[in-house]
């Protein structure tokens, strides 16, 4: 096998054609036939259907392009890496994460990274769907849940819990619950089926200080942002994560002795990436942030409950 002729091969595998591979390599189209025609002929073996509208993949094709596409991204990591190494980190870096997680609390925090480093373009890609990372459609996810594929690099962040909050509002017009218990007698608002927390249990709340009475929640949202709003509003009570009530002088936490469900965050990413200085520093610099939150957050428990 003649390994000069595979970057051709691999680039005509892509283009579907000689026509246009033979443009984006800057060669003639007869040329790159040739060198095709030379590498089937050393392998014994068809790797393209010739059709008029252009080239077909043989099964032997297929094989040795998933091979020579391997090959490439190595090669475009490995180059990636060494000009990460001579200069500072800079490039695009795509970052996924859920809905209401980005918008809600990621977004806040970047503000000091993109001063920090103004070379490295970020980019948030917001889905309440897991999106592929071996595929390369971002760079890195912040994941509620253990990656699912040994080939993923994971760490984790912090773990999230869940508390019960109302408005003052509210409060002072329905009362506070002194008891699980009383929440039976209170307007709850949870999550809506389609909840993109990889909780067994979000709804907890309706279950909490359980005495046979089926509660009936007020209010149901699949977003967490919009539960967020219907507290403020003063609508009900309800089970969110800690995360979003630092520093938020328009709910309080009820019910203190209420434990809700807590899960993991991880940063993860692929093998690929692993000596690329973007990734690294966006992940210290999460690291540092969500740290620096989780303190905040027990000054502030503190300081307003003793």
């Amino acid at each position: 096998m003649d390994w000069d002729r595979l970057p051709i091969f691999h680039t005509v595998a892509e283009a579907g054609s000689f026509t246009l591979a033979a443009k984006r390599l800057n060669a003639s189209q007869s040329s790159i036939s040739r060198q095709i025609r030379a590498l089937e002929d050393s392998l014994n073996v068809t790797l393209f259907t010739r059709h008029a509208r252009g080239l077909v993949l043989t099964d032997e094709g297929e094989r040795l392009f998933r091979t020579t596409r391997q090959v490439v991204q190595q090669v475009d990591e490995i180059e990636r890496e060494l000009i990460d190494a001579r200069r500072k980190p800079s490039g695009p870096l795509r970052v996924t994460t859920t809905v209401s997680f980005g918008s809600m609390w990621l977004t806040r925090q970047l503000k000091d990274f993109i001063r920090h480093y103004p070379d490295i373009k970020l980019q948030l890609l917001l889905s309440d769907e897991d999106v592929d990372l071996s595929t390369r459609g971002a760079d890195v996810a912040i994941r509620f849940h253990p990656a699912e594929h040994a080939d993923l690099i994971q760490r984790l962040l912090v773990p999230v819990r869940h508390h019960i909050y109302a408005a003052p509002g509210y409060l002072s017009e329905r009362g506070t619950p002194e008891r699980p218990e009383d929440l039976d007698r209170h307007d709850l608002i949870v999550y809506g089926i389609k909840a993109p927390y990889p909780i067994k249990d979000i709804n907890w709340i309706l279950n909490a200080g359980f005495t046979g009475y089926r509660r009936e929640p007020v209010l149901e949202v699949n977003n967490i942002y919009g539960v967020l709003q219907a507290l403020e509003a003063g609508m009900g009570i309800a089970a969110v994560p800690d995360y979003l009530v630092v520093g938020n002088k328009r709910l309080v936490r009820i019910l203190r002795e209420v434990e809700g469900p807590t899960f993991e965050t991880y940063f993860v990413y692929p093998q690929e990436l692993r000596g690329s200085k973007r990734v690294l520093v966006f992940r210290d610099y999460l690291i540092e942030k969500v740290q620096q939150e989780a303190r905040r957050f027990i000054t502030d428990e503190r300081e307003r409950y003793g």
